[in-house]
């Protein structure tokens, strides 16, 4: 049997991760440092919360494309929370924040087209890229007294295939708000170049004390298409709701495509869509829970790494991941599975498009004894093995 080409991944097991399930089935424990998924990490969410799932109208099969009014609604109203002021024409929703950038690689791109993506990043772009016939390249984030997008090397990434610019606001996992003035070089590089905007903010409630500017409320002369959704704005990863609100100019034009894709697949149900509104506005009371979480955890974190001069905690100033500097003395999944051995599980920098040697990344969610058990087992290893190594 022949298969296509867009799906001939590696699929075997890898190195790291055949060492996690054996020591997990071993039954040996494990601090989970890498933990993503709020709904496993002790927080406490409103028994009542599956009963939106009941409402009678979802009895009803009335096809919506871009979706039912009442859940669009519950969508401008959050953006109006964040004095931002939307048409409901302007909104489109999908299963999940992975379905609207299909969408939106469907709608701006043709065969073979180019997507900018900051580095570090997330690495599932590289598999929806591959899926819908799109091809990747990293522009990059620069550290120097923070994280920085670097406009010049943008500008030199881009190329006559270039659509689109993959902006993630604030970044995962560097925590980085894109600045105003940053965001002004991405309108100049968007506007000189003809592209769109895909900006991901899914962890925009999340701020350490910067500003949360959302990019739906546009930028002048760019098409913007700003994507969100409720597995993180409500902690709510396994109830797939998202959503794609389109500002700039053509933004009619681009909502009726967008229409039609979404009526191709018609992939919202309709319980999940009526029940949207009420799940949005339980959503602050989770919020401060993480806050409350990830605040308590990094400050454990920085008193920890106090005692060791080898590791250093890069800025943070969103999202609930810190990276940390390491001596690039050894490939960091070396140091990763030694750490693993010891007992505490946490990513790879390479995992989000770092280099091979001299990043950690680390999840601030986990229940606060498991993080503080986890992070004294990181540090002691690096105060035993790497006594005196500063990163450079």
């Amino acid at each position: 049997m022949r298969f296509s080409k867009r799906t001939n991944w590696n699929t075997e097991e890898s190195e790291l991760a055949r060492a996690h399930r054996l020591r997990g089935e071993a039954g040996l424990p494990i601090a989970d440092l890498t933990q993503s998924n709020p709904t496993r990490c002790g927080f406490s969410y409103p028994s009542s919360l599956l009963e939106a799932l009941t409402d009678p109208r979802a009895l009803d099969y009335d096809p919506q494309p871009k979706g039912v009014l009442a859940a669009r609604e519950a969508v401008r109203d959050y953006y109006l929370a964040h004095n931002v002021a939307l048409d409901l024409e302007q909104i489109v929703l999908t299963t999940s924040t992975s379905e609207a950038y299909s969408f939106l690689f469907r709608l701006l791109c043709d065969v073979g087209d180019e997507v900018l993506i900051l580095q570090p990043g997330y690495p599932l772009f590289d598999f929806l890229a591959t899926l819908d016939d799109v091809r990747l390249k990293a522009a990059p984030l620069v550290y120097e007294n923070g994280w920085q997008i670097d406009a010049e090397g943008n500008r030199r990434a881009i190329t006559p295939r270039t659509r689109a610019i993959v902006l993630v606001h604030p970044n995962n996992p560097t925590g980085h708000f894109t600045k105003p003035w940053e965001a002004e070089q991405l309108t100049r590089l968007c506007r000189e170049s003809n592209l769109s905007l895909i900006v991901d903010e899914v962890f925009l409630d999340y701020s350490l004390g910067a500003e949360a500017r959302s990019f739906a409320q546009g930028l002048e002369g760019v098409p913007v298409y700003v994507v969100s959704g409720l597995s993180k704005v409500a902690g709510l990863p396994q109830m797939k709701a998202a959503w794609i609100a389109a500002t700039g100019p053509e933004w009619k034009e681009a909502m009726a495509r967008l229409e039609v894709i979404a009526d191709t697949f018609l992939s919202m149900n309709a319980p999940v869509q009526w029940a949207l509104p009420e799940w949005l506005k339980f959503r602050a009371a989770i919020q401060k829970q993480i806050r409350r979480r990830t605040a308590a955890n990094l400050a454990v974190l920085d008193c920890a790494l106090g005692a060791v001069k080898a590791v250093q905690r890069l800025a943070l100033e969103g999202g609930w991941y810190a990276v940390l500097r390491i001596p690039a003395l050894a490939p960091d999944e070396q140091t990763v599975l030694a750490l693993l051995e010891r007992g505490v599980w946490v990513h790879p920098g390479y995992f989000f498009g770092m280099p091979e040697s001299g990043w950690l990344v680390v999840s601030l969610l986990a229940p606060e004894s498991e993080f503080s058990n986890g992070v004294g087992i990181l540090i002691d290893y690096f105060r035993t093995n790497h006594a005196g190594n500063i990163p450079g």
